[in-house]
């Protein structure tokens, strides 16, 4: 049995995003943490308070998020009740909360996986790309990853003798982080899925890690729920608010 493992709390996970899946460019202007995401999604692109704002310093993040050609984007972690009413005071739309997911690797490492089962490689062979692109995860989430700096893998799972799925996996400060996790749709609810987790947790422990975390949208009712079966722990949670002009 794996020894007892502190879990992160939602703070420590975002600090890992970060690193594991970072921003073309981050500024900080005034209260907040403004970020040049280039196409990665709403992580790289979101701004984030540094301190408690007011109405007036959001005129000041608005205008540089359209200067990067992005819509005004923001994340809203725990405890940042009083942004989130600020936005919303000001016409700003809920858009994907999510969960933080975490499970000390041990955890996931004792049953063996399957030979040719899966495969773990950087760079990502092309085939890996493909199935990325398959789920929407095109060029310039892929780039995100490229540029991520920390230890890192492409993750790669068969069912029988066909591709499955593929994930990609970064790891900080002894926590690895997957992302990237598309399981094509003539393979799901064949294991897939559960093997690619299994897989980046092999990869996590030959790394040091001791933690194997996700972030998911709330509203992913497929991927919340084997997360839980497979014994992770949700850890936090957090949502964006978006500009009416990009909802």
């Amino acid at each position: 049995m794996s020894r007892p493992v502190t879990l992160p709390d939602a703070a420590k996970l975002s600090e890992v995003c970060e690193v594991t899946w970072p921003a073309a460019a981050r500024q900080h202007l005034g209260a907040w943490t403004i970020r040049d995401g280039r196409g990665g999604g709403n992580r790289v692109s979101a701004a984030t308070e540094d301190w408690p704002v007011t109405d007036a310093d959001l005129p000041a993040a608005e205008s540089a998020m359209r200067a990067l050609g992005q819509v005004p984007l923001f994340q809203i972690r725990e405890g940042e009740e009083k942004l989130d009413a600020l936005l919303e005071n000001h016409g700003y739309l809920v858009r994907d909360p999510v969960n933080l997911w975490a499970v000390a690797v041990g955890n996931l490492t004792q049953e063996p996986i399957p030979r040719a089962a899966a495969y773990t490689m950087w760079p990502p062979l092309e085939l890996v790309r493909d199935i990325w692109a398959d789920g929407g995860i095109g060029d310039a989430r892929q780039a995100t990853m490229a540029r991520a700096t920390c230890p890192k893998t492409a993750v790669l799972a068969r069912v029988g003798d066909y591709p499955g799925g593929a994930a990609y996996a970064g790891l900080h400060d002894g926590i690895a982080m997957v992302h990237a996790i598309h399981v094509l749709a003539t393979q799901r609810r064949k294991g897939a899925g559960r093997l690619l987790i299994r897989a980046a947790a092999k990869w996590a422990e030959s790394q040091g890690a001791e933690v194997l975390s996700l972030i998911v949208t709330k509203g992913n009712h497929a991927a919340n729920p084997l997360y839980a079966t497979m014994g992770m722990t949700r850890v936090g949670h957090y949502h964006y608010r978006v500009h009416p002009s990009g909802a």
